[in-house]
C-alpha cells in the first residue's frame, strides 16, 4: 500500500504565497515522476507542474514564473512553492506520483487534495 499526504493549503490574499508539501509513504521501492494537479469548481483537473526523478520540470503556462516544483528524494516528498498567487489559482490541489512498489509493479497514486483559496 502507498499513501500520499498533502499539506500546506489555506486561505491567502492575492499576491501572497503558499508552499504545498506531499509526502509518500508505504511499500515504496522507488518514485518516478511526481506532479501537482488542481481542480477548480466546475472545471476539469489540470496539470500544474511535474518533476522527474532527475529534477527536470515542466509547468502549465498559467503558473510559469510564479510556481516552483521541487522534490526531496530522501524524504519521498514533493513541494510546490506558489508565489504571486491570483484568485484564479483557487482550487483543490492534488499530489500525484508514479511509484514502483517492486521491480515490476507500478502504482499511479493520488493524494486526497488540499484546498488553496486566494482572495482578491
Amino acid at each position: 500500500q502507498v499513501q500520499l499526504v498533502e499539506s500546506g493549503g489555506g486561505l491567502v490574499q492575492a499576491g501572497g504565497s503558499l508552499r504545498l508539501s506531499c509526502a509518500a509513504s508505504g511499500s515504496i521501492n522507488s518514485i518516478h515522476n511526481m506532479a501537482w494537479y488542481r481542480q477548480a469548481p466546475g472545471k476539469q483537473r489540470e496539470l500544474v507542474a511535474a518533476i522527474s526523478t532527475g529534477g527536470n520540470t515542466n509547468y502549465a503556462d498559467s503558473v510559469k514564473g510564479r510556481f516552483t516544483i521541487s522534490r526531496d528524494n530522501a524524504k519521498n516528498t514533493v513541494y510546490l512553492q506558489m508565489n504571486s498567487l491570483k484568485p484564479e489559482d483557487t482550487a483543490l490541489y492534488y499530489c500525484n506520483a508514479h511509484i514502483a512498489t517492486s521491480r515490476t509493479t507500478y502504482l499511479d497514486s493520488w493524494g486526497q487534495g488540499t484546498q488553496v483559496t486566494v482572495s482578491s
